[in-house]
């Protein structure tokens, strides 16, 4: 026996053995996605619309992943923790706060207070002196693990955030959305009492939030599954929850409403063949995870966000599949005349007419 093919046989087996045996805490759970929806043809055909995107805000920042937009000011967290106002032109930017985590999603309550989802700190405040108060880390005697989004209903009575997982912390998005395990949560802060509920659990990996027309019902993205789960607040189906829309061609992210008439929903990136071929082989599915750990993750890089409307259908589809995307889209917000796109990854902030994102 060479040398040569000895030296192959033991990569062999050191390559199997990594892939077979090295630990992990990831128990992934056998379930069968719907087929994907075609991305050459009908609703989520391929298309260039989101390539002449505009920058906007600083520029050189790491992860601006929520937005808001205040007096023509950009309201942003960054990967380090800190929280930024920026000009739109990007000329003057001012540090609000360094919440020591990760600032995901953000909301303002009619008080004046900013309120923050942080996934290492849970949900926090930030008043006008810059005191940064922690509101809640836990519920129903679980601590969160992944706090990612939150909205505020018109009265300022509750914030309804989401917890993506509470088996897997920030950075470990991947592992949660293989494991399938449905450890995530919708739930709601009250301001008057304190106290945090759980509206909505079994979740696969709860990311975006918001809530619909007159607050008569909220939405979560649940990114693990492909699809926008809805909870009723008001009405005849309060208390009850079904699916604003299902088989999605994309892992849903955050998710906004203009107000009025339309949501949109950021799309991270495309569904991945592979995740969705060896969704029935938890066996497969760990490998994987281990592969994870040394390979890049399978997705496309793909700029991706879609529009909704008030009954989950859909109303455009903006994508941008050249080499040079902004992506990973993980956040879209419609102010005014406009759409603003952040990012978890990119270094900076940029929006497209929405004229031309409703053609």
């Amino acid at each position: 026996m060479s040398r040569i093919f000895k030296f192959l046989l033991l990569i062999i087996v050191v390559i199997g053995a990594f892939l077979l045996l090295m630990p992990t805490k990831v128990r992934p759970v056998a379930w069968t996605p719907q087929p994907a929806p075609s991305l050459t043809s009908g609703i989520y055909a391929d298309n260039q619309r989101l390539k002449d995107v505009e920058r906007v805000g600083a520029a050189d920042i790491d992860g601006p992943e929520a937005l808001l937009l205040e007096n023509d000011m950009l309201i942003t967290g960054l990967h380090d923790g800190r929280l930024i106002r920026t000009s739109l032109d990007g000329k003057t930017t001012k540090v609000l706060v360094d919440t020591g985590g990760r600032p995901l999603g953000m909301a303002r309550h009619p008080n004046g207070l900013l309120v923050i989802a942080d996934a290492v700190k849970g949900l926090l405040s930030l008043d006008a002196q810059g005191r940064l108060v922690a509101l809640t880390t836990e519920a129903g005697g679980v601590p969160f693990g992944f706090t990612d989004d939150v909205a505020i209903d018109k009265p300022g009575h509750y914030a309804y955030f989401s917890d993506a997982s509470s088996r897997f912390g920030y950075g470990h998005d991947g592992e949660a959305v293989l494991e399938h395990g449905g450890d995530g949560r919708l739930l709601r802060y009250d301001f008057q009492t304190g106290k945090t509920s759980v509206v909505l659990d079994k979740l696969e990996f709860a990311n975006g939030v918001t809530l619909g027309p007159d607050d008569a019902y909220v939405l979560v993205n649940e990114t693990g599954a492909y699809r926008i789960s809805r909870y009723w607040l008001s009405g005849p189906k309060a208390g009850t929850h079904d699916l604003f829309i299902d088989n999605l061609p994309g892992l849903p992210d955050n998710l906004s409403f203009n107000g009025h008439d339309r949501f949109w929903v950021a799309l991270y990136a495309p569904r991945s063949a592979l995740l969705d071929g060896t969704a029935a082989h938890p066996f497969v599915r760990k490998m994987i995870v281990r592969a994870m750990t040394v390979l890049p993750k399978p997705v496309e890089k793909r700029g991706f966000a879609l529009g909704l409307d008030l009954e989950g259908k859909v109303i455009a589809n903006l994508q941008d599949g050249s080499s040079d995307n902004y992506s990973p889209i993980t956040t879209v917000r419609e102010y005014g005349d406009w759409l603003y796109f952040g990012s978890l990854k990119a270094q900076n902030m940029v929006r497209l007419p929405l004229s031309k994102a409703l053609q």
